[in-house]
Order: C-alpha cells, then structure tokens, then sequence
C-alpha cells in the first residue's frame, strides 16, 4: 500500500547528451550555453567561473538564467514546486550548482533576502548537493 503522507516523488530532469559531451569535452561553457540554452550546467560553470574571477555581478546573471531555465525543466519533468531534486542524478546537478551560485553571488552583492532563500531552497532539494555546493 502507498504511503499517503509521503512528499512528492524526485523530480530526475532528462539529460542532454550533445551538450554534456561538448563540456566534459573541454568546450568553453559559454559556446555550449549559446548552443544549448536550456542546459543549466553551462550557466552553473559560467557562473562559477565569473564568480571566481571576481565577477559577482555577472555569475549572478548567469546563474540566475540557469536557475531559471533548469525551473522550466523541472516544471515539465512533474514538479510541483516542491521535493526533492537529487544530487546523485546527473543532469540535476546542473539546476542545483546553479541554484548555490545564485546564493553564493546573490550574498557577495548584498541580496541577503535572496541568498538565503536559496540557500534553504538548495537545502530542501537536495541535502546531499546542499552539502557538496553551499560550503564551496
């Protein structure tokens, strides 16, 4: 018997091959998010780039057209704007990353509001990403 009570099912978001491939075979995230704009692992590595660059700003802005497109995804995938979202499936890794940059950058520029809510957002999605990310 189902367990009424229990919260919604993982959301998995499908995976893009072509786009993963072209970055885990060295192409620059930027060439890759131009090509596949809904794939939100080239704005996380955007993101985080910018971000270690200096460039808060600008990793806000990636991230946040990340986080936003990967929001898309997860909407078509089932979700209903709340569960888990896990770490251990690849291509959420992508909107998760996204998400801590969001917080990460939205802090660095004074978006404290911001920050913490993703933050806690990142945390109810997914503890293990949260743990990996936050910290970073």
């Amino acid at each position: 018997m189902d367990n009424l009570l229990a919260g919604p099912p993982p959301t998995h978001l499908p995976d893009l091959p072509e786009a993963r491939e072209a970055l885990e075979a060295g192409a620059k995230a930027a060439d890759v998010a131009a090509r596949f704009p809904a794939y939100p692992a080239a704005w996380a590595q955007l993101a985080e780039e910018y971000f270690a660059q200096g460039h808060a700003v600008t990793s806000y802005a990636f991230a946040r057209t990340g986080y936003h497109r990967g929001l898309d995804q997860l909407r078509r995938s089932g979700w209903k704007g709340h569960g888990p979202i896990p770490w251990d499936h690849e291509p959420n890794r992508g909107f998760l990353r996204c998400l801590a940059a969001l917080a990460k950058a939205a802090q660095s520029i004074g978006e404290k509001d911001e920050a913490e809510r993703c933050t806690q957002f990142l945390k109810d999605s997914s503890q293990e990403a949260y743990d990996a990310l936050a910290k970073s």
